[in-house]
């Protein structure tokens, strides 16, 4: 468990991550980090839900229609 500590940056507030927070998240100053709604709370995570739900579809797509998609690679 991690305690982030809310800190006033300019007109915004932002929150200090500790570095083996930021090694668990596989990010590091700089990166973009993602907060979506969870049924148990919030989720954080340094992958793009809408990336990967477009994933997802694309590859349920590929899944179904393998056999067009190999005839129009060739």
């Amino acid at each position: 468990m991690f305690t982030l500590k809310l800190t006033q940056i300019g007109n915004s507030v932002g929150a200090v991550f500790p570095k083996e927070l930021l090694a668990q998240l596989k990010s590091d100053k700089g990166d973009v980090i993602y907060v979506t709604d969870s049924p148990d709370g919030l989720r954080i995570t340094p992958h793009d839900p809408v990336f990967e739900e477009q994933m997802r579809v694309a590859r349920e797509l590929m899944k179904t229609h393998r056999k067009v998609l190999h005839e129009l690679a060739k």
